[in-house]
């Protein structure tokens, strides 16, 4: 093949200007070209690995030759269409005058922000490093923590103009390997021009995209994801996310903190404890606070039912209306502060928090008390992070409810509420376990957490393969704490230990 009519038949699909062709010849004569996109390869490894070597071909040099002159590691041959997509991914292509063979140079090194510490996962002990929107990057990291021959990394593509990797990742020795087979085959039946995020991809893998409750748990950090591979579950990689993907989920890991494994087992199930105390108060203290208002007296103390009553007098709004225009006030503002620059959002904060609330009680228009439910409401809310979407939902719910029905519909809500979550699954795992159905080997790392020789089998709930992931040999020490080492070894194996 003429080199120009290679090139002609590429630059005819890629007509981009960003699509660069740069033509060289070796010492002997000989021609080449490389295509590429610019921005995304490696121009000094090409110079070095590629241009250099094969200024010494000959003039009659074959397609073997060139590859075997080839410096770089990897190299592959294509055809047009391949190289056309392998362009599209970062790769550089290899036309030689007079050969029909092409060859994809793997030198990508698309733009992308280092590892740092992930925003809304910060841990005071632990590892800091945080995921990056380059999959291979989160890959490595990946690789980094787990180094066990059964990791698999199972890649595949999605969208029909993004062609966006996901790399589905699990211990095969471990985790139950039908849901790997199943998540590629969903991501896969899901056509969509351009996949941005993993919220996307999460969406595909759900019974479910339209329930208020997520069915894949997110995290940011490696050791986080990489301790759920180790439990058996399967992690799921976008590329261009930096939030990456476990399944299957429970709603417990919400309340769980990648510090609570690195502190005392006493402090780590107060802190759990607290976090599903305060999600719970951050859900219904609006709305109780309103029925009782409107509904029920008899639910506020004596005295503070003065201290409200001397608050609320005069007030032109209902408990209701009232507690709607604080939260949406509340809700603008925290909209407002996320969008608007950094220091343009601390200052609107300032005056949200100060002026307008100031001037709202002092004018009539709403009362102390809300502004203080509201707040603290809003601050329980965000203990539990990943859980915002879902709470501040169902404080709306519940506060529409509080002033229509009253405590008898929160009452009703919270049944039908349980009554839904206890019959969602995800992957064959109860979205509540181990609550319902009650597992009691799995309580230990529940809302309570037990210190680490107790944690020496992975959760039943899952219903991995290899059951056992801690034991202790002869003469590793005192056991004063229990017989946990008898009970793990009594426990049901699937397969190696690990």
């Amino acid at each position: 093949m003429q080199l120009n009519k290679g090139i002609e038949a590429i630059k005819d699909v890629l007509v981009s200007a960003d699509v660069i062709t740069y033509e060289f010849s070796s010492a002997a004569g000989k021609k080449f070209a490389l295509i590429y996109v610019d921005g995304l390869v490696e121009k000094a490894q090409l110079g070095e690995l590629v241009v250099k070597p094969l200024a010494k071909a000959g003039k009659e040099a074959g397609a073997a030759e060139v590859r075997a002159i080839l410096a770089s590691p990897e190299v592959k041959e294509v055809d047009i269409p391949s190289a056309i997509k392998e362009i599209s991914y970062g790769s550089a292509v290899l036309l030689t005058d007079g050969c029909d063979e092409l060859f994809s140079i793997g030198l990508t090194k698309p733009p992308g922000r280092a590892v740092a510490e992930p925003p809304t996962q910060i841990a005071v002990k632990g590892p800091r490093e945080g995921f990056t929107e380059d999959i291979k990057i989160n890959c490595a990291l990946v690789r980094k923590r787990l180094k066990s021959p059964d990791l698999r990394l199972d890649t595949v593509r999605t969208g029909k103009r993004s062609d966006t990797a996901v790399t589905i990742c699990y211990l095969a020795d471990v985790c139950n390997n039908e849901i790997p087979k199943k998540l590629a085959a969903q991501i896969a039946a899901n056509e969509i021009d351009v996949v941005a995020d993993s919220s996307y991809v999460g969406r595909f893998v759900s019974s479910r995209p339209r329930s208020l409750f997520k069915r894949c748990a997110t995290c940011e950090k490696p050791d986080i994801f990489c301790a759920k591979l180790a439990e058996g579950r399967v992690g799921i990689l976008v590329d261009g996310s930096p939030i990456a993907l476990t399944v299957p989920y429970m709603l417990v890991e919400d309340f769980q903190s990648s510090e609570d494994y690195f502190i005392s087992s006493y402090r780590a199930t107060i802190l759990r404890f607290l976090r599903a105390v305060a999600v719970v108060v951050g859900i219904l203290l609006p709305a109780v606070y309103v029925a009782a208002q409107l509904f029920k007296l008899q639910l506020i103390p004596f005295k503070l039912l003065l201290n409200i009553s001397s608050s609320v007098s005069g007030l032109p709004l209902s408990p209701s209306i009232e507690m709607f225009l604080t939260l949406f006030v509340l809700e603008v503002l925290n909209e407002a502060s996320i969008r608007m620059p950094k220091y343009v959002g601390l200052a609107i904060s300032i005056v949200g928090a100060l002026v307008l609330g100031e001037t709202a009680v002092n004018a009539g228009i709403i009362s102390t008390p809300a502004i203080i439910i509201v707040a603290f409401s809003a601050i329980c809310l965000y203990v539990v992070p990943d859980l915002v979407e879902t709470t501040a939902t169902l404080r709306w719910i519940f506060l529409i409810i509080a002033g229509s029905i009253g405590t008898f519909g929160i009452i009703l809500f919270i049944c039908l509420l349980m009554c839904y979550l206890v019959t969602e699954q995800a992957y064959g795992v109860p979205i509540l376990a181990p609550f319902s159905p009650l597992i009691p080997h799995d309580m230990s790392d529940g809302l309570l957490k037990r210190d680490m020789f107790s944690l020496s089998t992975r959760p039943a709930a899952l219903k991995g393969k290899n059951k056992v992931r801690f034991r202790r040999k002869a003469g590793g020490g005192d056991n004063k704490g229990g017989n946990d080492d008898k009970q793990a070894a009594k426990e049901p194996r699937g397969g190696e230990d690990d």
